[in-house]
């Protein structure tokens, strides 16, 4: 394992929880790949492009894919080539995925680039790797508090797996509003979780 991709979609940046236990899981990886390196790709701070006209009339045509229209798709999805493990960060907005996550996933769910479409559907052209998304919450949309609706999971699932990345595991951080004690709770708690991970078993003390 050489490479990591970090895709952090929070407004809050390098100091959102899902943000920060996402690195906190890249260092307890190098304590078994001292060479791993860590590409982060903050989509708060630097906001991608929205998609225009161009961009549109270039998937719906015979447009090569060193074309310019395709410069910040190619260089998106070349950092999900490269990496060996991919991490996303991602608080849960209005039930779903913010907007800066969406814009990325439309940048690099390119159909010809990442999938093709078949009679039988839409099929993956990525390598497998491991996948983990670490979902940030002030309430809760999982287990027995929750109260209200959660389609953030299904659509993320559907979107990596139309990339041939079948088997993401998401971890909830919720109740993220609730003071400093729900805080370490759930942290806690997703720690415990993601030690029974074959990647992360016995390098997280649980």
């Amino acid at each position: 394992m050489n490479n990591v991709l970090l895709i952090n979609a929070s407004p809050h940046g390098h100091v959102s929880h899902a943000n920060q236990l996402a690195v906190e899981l890249v260092a307890t990886l190098r304590q078994r790949y001292p060479r791993l390196e860590l590409v982060e790709r903050d989509l708060g701070r630097y906001p991608l492009p929205p998609l225009d006209m161009d961009y549109a009339h270039a998937l719906a045509t015979p447009t090569p894919f060193d074309s310019p229209v395709f410069e910040h798709s190619e260089a998106l999805i070349g950092e999900l080539e490269r990496c060996d493990i991919l991490f996303i960060a991602t608080p849960m907005h209005n039930f779903t995925l913010p907007a800066a996550l969406k814009l990325w996933v439309d940048y690099v769910l390119r159909i010809h680039r990442t999938f093709r479409s078949t009679p039988e559907g839409k099929i993956g052209l990525l390598k497998q790797r491991p996948v983990y998304v670490l979902v940030g919450s002030g309430g809760f949309h999982q287990g027995e508090s929750a109260r209200q609706p959660d389609f953030l999971t299904p659509y993320l699932h559907q979107v990596l797996n139309t990339l041939g990345l079948l088997n993401p595991h998401f971890t909830y951080l919720q109740g993220l509003v609730f003071g400093d004690e729900a805080v370490r709770s759930t942290l806690e708690a997703s720690r415990a979780r993601l030690a029974q991970e074959p990647l992360f078993k016995d390098l997280l003390g649980a």
